[in-house]
């Protein structure tokens, strides 16, 4: 291999002569060039960007796969330029189980049936789902993924290059500032011996004037800032360039955001609609089988009107109600449920009751005791148990 022992020593003279000026920062005892403050804001701007990016990255990765074992293999095919095995969600996996647990138990049966048409319906969710995750991965973790491997390395990479030079500039300015005031030292004092520990080693005719030594040294030092305020003017115009850029890539993102969005809702209705489907399905069932277990009303059903039934409110006196020798069961609340009047019993999930039923009374409804307490209740509100 062949070395280049001059470009070798002259990049350590650079990186010595940086490390002195940030030392000397630090420590208060050297001035520091300042960035104007649209250029500062820009930067707290991207960083603030490049922050909330990682953080949303990251977490939409847990919500899409929330095994950490598959992420890691996803990652490591994707670094090994590798397609990755296709592999089954778990509603699918779930659907499967199902099935084949339906087939063993006999299709006839009311509990084979009934997994049969479950597990269809997981298989379909799992579908749905899969279908969700390639979406939401190419448009929106795609993109997001794209500027932090991409946009946000080049920007990382400028603003250390606008760095160094930045510290080339200021140890210019400090040398500059050596050189003027040992030259000033050199007009009052007379001709001494110029001091090269204030600035770098020249190659001088010892036999010159030390004025002039100092002068040739002043004029260089001049020139050198000169050089150096050029490379930093122009590397600071290309950095805020590429910070005003984050505009756009808020851009991009937003538009990103709106199609996971779409994507999300898409998915959610699929699953809406699949399971009203399935609770269509699985309500048609024998009611003994299945009792009241999937009403297609909302979480709370409304309880049924009981106007147009033969035992008006105000002529039922639920007093003198009297509970049937025979007929009566027990019953378990599946909903908190609040009286509309003195002729219901309020409900409290979860609790037992004792249902029956009264000649002449609406379909829909039952007398429930709890004690001394009693009253109609509606059956939507109910899981009879024997």
């Amino acid at each position: 291999m062949d070395f280049n022992v001059k470009k070798i020593a002259s990049g350590a003279g650079v990186f010595f002569t940086r490390a002195v000026q940030f030392t000397e920062e630090k420590l208060g005892q050297a001035e520091k060039t300042e960035l104007d403050a649209h250029f500062e804001n820009l930067m707290i701007r991207a960083d603030c960007t490049k922050l909330w990016t990682e953080k949303i990255y990251r977490q939409t990765e847990v919500l899409l796969q929330p095994n950490p074992s598959a992420r890691i293999e996803e990652f490591l095919y994707e670094k090994l330029d590798r397609k990755a095995p296709s592999r089954n969600t778990n509603a699918e996996l779930l659907g499967h189980y199902m099935q084949d647990a339906a087939k063993e138990f006999g299709p006839g049966t009311p509990y084979g049936s009934t997994l049969m048409e479950v597990g269809e319906c997981e298989r379909r969710l799992g579908a749905a789902e899969r279908d969700f995750l390639q979406t939401s991965a190419i448009s929106f973790l795609t993109p997001l993924r794209n500027f932090l491997e991409g946009d946000w390395r080049t920007i990382s990479k400028e603003r250390r290059l606008l760095e160094n030079f930045r510290l080339d500039l200021d140890s210019c300015k400090t040398r500059l500032k050596k050189a003027k005031a040992a030259e000033a030292r050199s007009a009052c004092d007379g001709e001494t011996a110029p001091d090269f520990q204030e600035t770098r080693p020249r190659n001088y005719v010892l036999s010159a004037s030390a004025s002039a030594l100092w002068s040739e040294e002043v004029e260089k030092a001049e020139h050198e800032l000169r050089v150096a305020q050029t490379e930093f003017d122009r590397q600071a115009e290309v950095t805020r360039l590429l910070l005003e850029g984050i505009s756009s890539t808020h851009v991009n993102h937003l538009r990103c955001l709106h199609e996971f969005v779409e994507a999300q809702a898409a998915y959610y209705k699929q699953c809406d609609f699949h399971m009203k489907e399935l609770q269509k399905e699985l309500s048609s069932c024998d009611e003994n089988v299945l009792p009241n277990a999937f009403a297609l009303s909302s979480t709370h059903p409304a309880a049924p009107a009981a106007e147009g039934s033969p035992l008006e409110t105000d002529t039922l006196k639920i007093e003198e109600v009297q509970a049937p020798a025979t007929g009566t069961r027990k019953a378990k609340v599946l909903y908190d449920y609040d009286a509309a009047d003195s002729s219901e019993l309020s409900l409290l999930a979860d609790e037992l009751i004792t249902v029956y039923t009264v000649p002449g009374m609406d379909s829909d409804w039952l007398i429930g005791e709890r004690g001394n307490q009693k009253g109609k209740v509606p059956v939507t509100y109910l899981e009879l148990l024997s």
